[in-house]
C-alpha cells in the first residue's frame, strides 16, 4: 500500500538534518543494491543512525522510499518549470529545449532508484496511484507552459492539445532515461533528448540519424 499520511511532526533543525541524512544514505544504498534487497538496518548504518532515528522519521522502508521519490520528482518538476518560465508569451522551442535538457536530472543512480519504484508501484495499485499523482506534476509544469504559448507558438497538429504534447515530452524523457541506464552515456542522452523534444514540438522537426 502507499505510505499512510502521518500527523505532521514538529520539525526541528536537528530532525530535518537527520531526515536528510537518512534520505541521502537510502538513495546511495538503493542505487547500489536495489530497493527489494535493502533493509532498514543497512540504511541506518549508511546514515550513521540507530533504528530509533529511522522510526522517528519514517514508519516503514516503503514510506522512506516514497519520500525519496517525491523529493527527486519535485526537483525535476521545479527544474522544468523554471527552465520553461524564462521565455515571454512566445515559446522559443530550441532555446527552451536547450535549457530543459541542460538542467534536467539525468543521473544513472536516480534512474536505477526510479526504475525500482516503478516496478514496486506496478505491483501495488495504491502506490501506483500515488506515483501517477507525482508524475502528473511534471506533466502539468510542461502542459501549463505549452498552453500559455498557444496562439503565439504553434504546436504540431498531431500533438493535439497541450496536455497531449506534455505527455509526449515525458515519454521522450522516459525513453532517453531507459537508454541511459544501458549505455551510461549522459552527454549522448542529453543530446538525444534535445533532438527528440525539438522534433516533437516543432512542425516538420526531423530527428538526425
Amino acid at each position: 500500500m502507499a505510505p499512510a499520511e502521518r500527523p505532521p511532526a514538529r520539525v526541528t533543525r536537528r530532525r530535518a538534518h537527520t531526515r536528510a541524512r537518512l534520505l541521502d544514505a537510502a538513495f546511495a544504498v538503493f542505487a547500489a543494491k536495489g530497493f527489494g534487497r535493502v533493509t532498514i538496518e543497512e540504511v541506518c548504518e549508511a546514515a550513521g543512525f540507530s533504528r530509533g532515528a529511522f522510526y522517528s522519521n519514517f514508519a516503514t522502508l516503503d514510506e522512506l522510499f516514497f519520500a525519496l521519490y517525491r523529493e527527486r520528482a519535485d526537483l525535476i518538476a521545479g527544474q522544468v518549470a523554471d527552465a520553461l518560465a524564462q521565455d515571454g508569451p512566445d515559446l522559443d522551442v530550441p532555446a527552451s529545449v536547450d535549457r530543459v535538457t541542460e538542467v534536467l536530472l539525468l543521473d544513472v543512480d536516480w534512474l536505477l532508484v526510479k526504475t525500482d519504484f516503478l516496478v514496486h508501484a506496478a505491483r501495488d495499485p495504491a502506490v501506483a496511484r500515488a506515483l501517477l499523482d507525482h508524475r502528473a506534476r511534471l506533466r502539468t509544469a510542461v502542459a501549463d507552459r505549452l498552453a500559455r504559448a498557444r496562439g503565439h507558438t504553434a504546436l504540431p497538429a498531431v500533438l493535439g492539445d497541450a496536455d497531449t504534447a506534455a505527455r509526449a515530452v515525458i515519454a521522450a524523457y522516459d525513453g532517453v532515461g531507459t537508454q541511459l541506464l544501458l549505455d551510461r552515456d549522459v552527454e549522448a542522452a542529453r543530446a538525444w533528448l534535445a533532438r527528440l523534444l525539438t522534433a516533437l514540438l516543432t512542425d516538420g522537426g526531423r530527428i538526425p540519424v
